[in-house]
């Protein structure tokens, strides 16, 4: 027999076998390919203001699309119950304290987001990420703080809330024009009220845009709509189609605006290689009345941090990864997100300590997972630890909160009258007692200290100007 004849089946099978490791080699690759990621964070939208969470008077089918294709969590919270602060713990992970934002920054505002906080697309970027942003930022107007500067590869919004501008009619010396961003400069340098209705669906269309531009590339979205804060503003073509009014109008466009987003992964292919997630910066801002939304069974709104202000709706899904139709009822924070988000691409994680955890075992609704924290707390006011969450106890401390029990609602852009609430200290069992209405502080003591424990702690790291006491 010729040494041909039997060089043919073993240079065959070795053909074979170079050509099942090429399959097996793309294949692995394609399975840790990492996942897109689009973000959706809402102004000022209330816990109970998505159909999937109890709202009435008008329909959100593609946020509810989320919560049914993905997980939902029903004990979400922001760190802070205000803009910049929630944003600031948002896109870094820890504790808006710990990075030195406060309150809402202004237009006239020196401050911004520290570059030693290194944010999600800055952290992303090493992994091959690109990152945009279309919407609100509102974590400093400096050119030094802006997106551009800190890892976002394009911008489309403006640089702090859709209420401040030279037509706010409560600030009686005025804010400057409101520009709005395409890039590095304004390509609108004073908003008008025009200007304003196109806002939602213009960030969508950028948000499809960019999706399309980054079928071949790993990519992060931020989508943040400056709506349902006030003013609020719609497009001609969505208003006076909601049975409950304008802010119906406004949160039906933000749902259009998702559902645009969803229908261009579909297209595109991109679905079940991209997490979606969605969630608000802090409860409804009550005083607005008819232009507020709802936090449903929650305590008061924005600006407090009872459950009202500091528990917001989150909705997250990747097909075949995230259980479809699962809720998920651990507390958690938006200081997770990141983490979360790095750990999916296989990013690095920053040298400086985060306070967020990774989520992945709850997301996945993995047996026995259970909240990665053993407490999670709430400054507000300029450095006041005003709360804190363990489990299902929330323990209030003693400072001055606002409520509008009592005042007339505001009507149609006009706020109605905050009033000085005084807050002792409270002890709830939210497992019980979602609406915190009875305080269980006499009878639950050895809970209390527990708790007082764990705040004291907070104090040491983060400082409390409650209790006079500065950080070490």
């Amino acid at each position: 027999m010729s040494n041909e004849k039997l060089s043919n089946p073993v240079s065959s099978m070795l053909r074979h076998l170079i050509l099942l490791c090429i399959v097996l080699f793309l294949a692995s690759s394609l399975l840790a390919a990492p996942p897109n990621v689009i973000l959706i964070y809402a102004d000022d939208l209330g816990y109970a203001d998505l159909g999937c969470t109890g709202a009435r008077g008008y329909a959100t089918p593609n946020l509810d699309r989320l919560a049914r294709e993905g997980v939902r969590c029903t004990d979400f919270y922001v760190s802070s119950p205000v803009c910049s602060a929630s944003r600031a713990a948002l896109m870094t992970g820890c504790y808006h304290e710990r990075v030195g934002i406060r309150g809402a920054l202004g237009p006239k505002s020196n401050q911004g987001l520290g570059l030693e906080h290194r944010i999600i697309p800055e952290l992303l970027e090493a992994s091959g990420y690109a990152s945009a942003i279309a919407g609100k930022w509102h974590l400093g107007s400096q050119p030094q703080w802006m997106p551009l500067a800190r890892g976002f590869d394009s911008y489309l919004g403006i640089p702090y809330s859709g209420d401040m501008w030279p037509h706010h009619p409560e600030v009686p010396k005025g804010y400057p024009p409101l520009p709005l961003f395409d890039g590095g400069v304004p390509i609108i340098a004073d908003v008008t009220p025009e200007d304003q209705k196109t806002f939602t669906l213009r960030y969508a269309a950028r948000a499809v845009e960019f999706i399309k531009a980054h079928q071949q590339q790993p990519f992060f979205f931020y989508f943040a709509p400056n709506q349902p804060h006030v003013p609020l503003f719609v497009s001609d073509a969505n208003a006076g189609k909601a049975e409950s009014g304008l802010y119906g109008d406004v949160v039906q466009e933000i749902d259009q605006a998702v559902g645009q987003i969803l229908q261009t992964l579909d297209d595109t292919g991109l679905a079940s290689k991209t997490i979606v997630m969605f969630s608000s910066d802090n409860g409804p801002w009550l005083s607005y009345g008819n232009h507020a939304g709802s936090a449903g069974p929650l305590r008061e709104g924005k600006g407090t941090c009872f459950e009202g202000g500091i528990r917001v709706p989150f909705l997250a899904r990747w097909p075949g990864k995230f259980p479809a139709g699962h809720v998920c009822h651990e507390p958690i924070m938006t200081i997770d997100i990141l983490p979360t988000l790095l750990r999916y691409a296989g990013a690095k994680f920053p040298d400086a300590a985060l306070d967020g955890r990774d989520l992945a075992p709850l997301l996945e609704n993995q047996p026995e997972a259970k909240s990665p924290h053993d407490a999670l707390f709430f400054y507000y006011n300029s450095g006041e630890l005003q709360a804190m969450r363990s489990g299902p106890w929330k323990l209030l401390f003693p400072h001055t909160a606002r409520t509008m029990i009592g005042s007339d609602p505001g009507r149609d852009g006009t706020p109605g009258k905050y009033k000085p609430l005084e807050v002792g200290l409270e002890l709830y069992d939210l497992s019980k007692d979602v609406g915190e209405t009875k305080n269980l502080l006499s009878e639950k003591p050895e809970i209390v200290t527990t708790l007082q424990a764990r705040a004291d702690v907070m104090r040491k790291d983060l400082g409390d100007r409650l209790t006079i006491k500065p950080p070490n």
